[in-house]
């Protein structure tokens, strides 16, 4: 049996009837960007996240960029984040024009490490970014306590982590603005490129509306700004499968069980769980000294198995290429996630029979 790695076609189907009356909509509307379906969008993500404000970008990089250029943050300062991360958290830093500091992640959990923050503040520190990696929340209680104390912006890259939450906190609550991602392959994901900001703060809707849109606030008038924008058909689509967030989420929940309890012998590292916080699995990474081995076992047995992410930020070929970059980097659990991670398949359409044949292609790599 092959098993992908991705569910798209079949999220497809399972919604296409509202999925198609939604995009119809839109196009017999001739509304399409800026239009209602947007609005409508936004006024779903803000109640879901229970935020003043919800705002629809183009992408998941754009919204990390427009919240920096919308605080204020550019060349002279420093935003602290992680290196074990997708390229564009830290892409989002310079192209802000400011300098990206790298801080390590805990082994377990590997989101960024809070007790080494401290360390790397300087007096040109203006944020920290802490990203929610494979759909468990950073500890935001600890790192918003930090940035309290030194007079910091949080700005949190939610991209991977929608529908999760901590122990005592929700996303959002601890910060000045969450940024995400809808590309398709996300929790929630549209049929392309788009992203969104969700915050409490005034300031920041006010200025990222008027930017995303040429810095406009009505027609004709302009500021210096960006073309960003959430277009409708894809704001139409995120309102029909965000009301499907939650039960997809407890879909790959039950799904890391199976996983957890069947690959507990394996001798391999499994995701690590806080207590108490919802870990929404957007993936479910294993990792092994024999990464490579497994990886290519599974692929030539048909498991789209793939890996997140094999080469930290500040390991890529050319690093930093020109970008104003702390090059005082000590990161060796940033670097053992990277050498060791395997993704295995993970999304909510997947059949218990496909799980099975996972399981016991990874148990039988592993000798069991």
């Amino acid at each position: 049996m092959d098993v992908a790695f991705y569910g798209h076609t079949r999220q497809y189907s399972n919604l296409k009837e509202e999925l198609d009356a939604a995009i119809l909509s839109v196009l017999e509307s001739g509304k399409y960007v800026m239009g209602p379906a947007g609005a409508k969008f936004e006024a779903e993500l803000a109640e879901y996240f229970g935020t003043k404000h919800a705002i629809g970008c183009n992408s998941g990089t754009d919204a990390l960029w427009l919240v920096f250029m919308a605080l204020g943050i550019g060349p002279g300062d420093e935003v602290i984040t992680t290196t074990n991360t997708f390229f564009a958290t830290a892409e989002a830093i310079w192209i802000a024009g400011a300098k990206a500091v790298f801080v390590d992640s805990r082994r377990d959990t590997n989101n960024i490490d809070p007790d080494l923050l401290e360390a790397k503040i300087t007096p040109k520190t203006k944020a920290i970014v802490p990203v929610h990696l494979y759909g468990q929340a950073a500890e935001m209680d600890k790192i918003w306590a930090i940035a309290e104390k030194h007079d910091l912006f949080v700005i949190e890259d939610c991209a991977q982590a929608i529908d999760a939450k901590g122990d005592t906190f929700e996303l959002c609550e601890k910060s000045d603005a969450l940024c995400t991602s809808f590309i398709i392959q996300k929790n929630l994901g549209t049929f392309g490129d788009s992203g969104g900001i969700v915050t409490n703060r005034d300031d920041i809707k006010e200025r990222i509306t008027a930017m995303r849109n040429h810095g406009s606030y009505e027609r004709s008038h302009h500021t210096y700004g960006f073309n960003s924008r959430l277009d409708d058909i894809h704001a139409a689509v995120l309102s029909v499968k965000l009301k499907y967030i939650t039960a997809w989420t407890d879909r790959r929940i039950e799904i890391a069980k199976r996983y957890d309890a069947e690959l507990a012998d394996c001798g391999l590292t499994l995701p690590t769980k806080l207590p108490g916080y919802r870990h929404v699995f957007h993936l479910y990474v294993v990792e092994t000294e024999k990464r490579d081995e497994l990886l290519t076992f599974l692929n030539d047995n048909g498991i789209d198995a793939k890996t997140h992410y094999p080469i930290a930020i500040h390991q890529q070929n050319g690093f930093p290429w020109g970008k104003d970059t702390d090059m005082d980097i000590c990161t060796p659990n940033a670097e053992a996630n990277a050498a060791e991670c395997v993704s295995l398949p993970m999304f909510p359409e997947l059949t218990d029979d496909e799980v099975d044949c996972v399981i016991a292609k990874v148990r039988e790599f592993c000798g069991k």
